[in-house]
């Protein structure tokens, strides 16, 4: 996987020592230490750009990724996957990034569309994924423990996260909590919904090997502090 590094040749022309170094911890030395797939590596490393609000990083990886790696509809369930959880205001200049991406490709825009689940169906398919991920009791507890007026925002979570976004086709369900858990871990101060989303995880098969795996291949773009913060709350969950 070292040619996802390849566009970064600015870097490699006016600091190669920094070029090796990186590209040694990050594309040799880290994923050494993964089980993940290259598939799953990539969709993890995008993630985490995403979160971490890396652009131009982001769009030098894509570049290379889409050759080998992984292909247009995840890349963009990918995109979609992410609002819920950084957030329009983060994700939006990463649409503008894809488009520009794909059409130096030659990928035709937009792509072919994904039925979405029936408006009125909505609310009751995404309720089920949430009942799957996180257990009937959970789901119930949550609702019975949320204050007066403020229950508007389970119906949200449930209709518009889960509803509009984990129904869709393009990513099965183990790609999409282990992205969904690349978000959280990469946004920091969110340790509540990484220990829920750990959860998920294992209750769609990405054991505890695969999480810490995920946090491996995220290391070098989002730091020591909150890796190490990660594998805390993984451990304490898996125990």
């Amino acid at each position: 996987m070292n040619d996802l590094f390849d566009n970064f040749g600015r870097i490699e022309k006016n600091d190669p020592e920094f070029y090796e170094i990186f590209k040694n911890f990050a594309f040799d030395e880290v994923l050494e230490f993964s089980s993940l797939n290259e598939n799953e590596s990539v969709l993890v490393i995008l993630a985490s750009l995403i979160a971490c609000q890396s652009p131009k990083a982001f769009k030098k990886i894509l570049s290379s990724a889409l050759d080998n790696y992984v292909t247009p509809r995840e890349v963009k369930e990918l995109l979609y996957q992410s609002v819920p959880y950084v957030g329009f205001g983060r994700a939006h200049n990463f649409f503008g990034v894809v488009i520009k991406v794909f059409d130096k490709k030659g990928i035709k825009m937009p792509l072919d569309i994904i039925p979405d689940v029936a408006a009125e169906n909505k609310y009751k398919s995404g309720r089920e994924i949430q009942e799957t991920y996180f257990g009937v009791e959970l789901i119930k507890l949550m609702d019975d423990s949320t204050l007066e007026g403020q229950q508007h925002i389970n119906k949200f979570l449930e209709s518009h996260c889960f509803g509009d976004f984990y129904t869709r086709e393009g990513l099965n369900d183990k790609q999409r909590e282990l992205i969904t858990f690349t978000f959280i871990t990469t946004l920091g101060g969110c340790e509540n919904q990484l220990r829920g989303h750990i959860q998920g995880n294992l209750s769609v098969g990405n054991d505890k090997e695969r999480l810490i795996s995920a946090i491996t291949v995220m290391l070098p773009y989002i730091g020591f502090p909150r890796s190490l913060n990660a594998i805390s709350i993984v451990n304490e969950i898996c125990e």
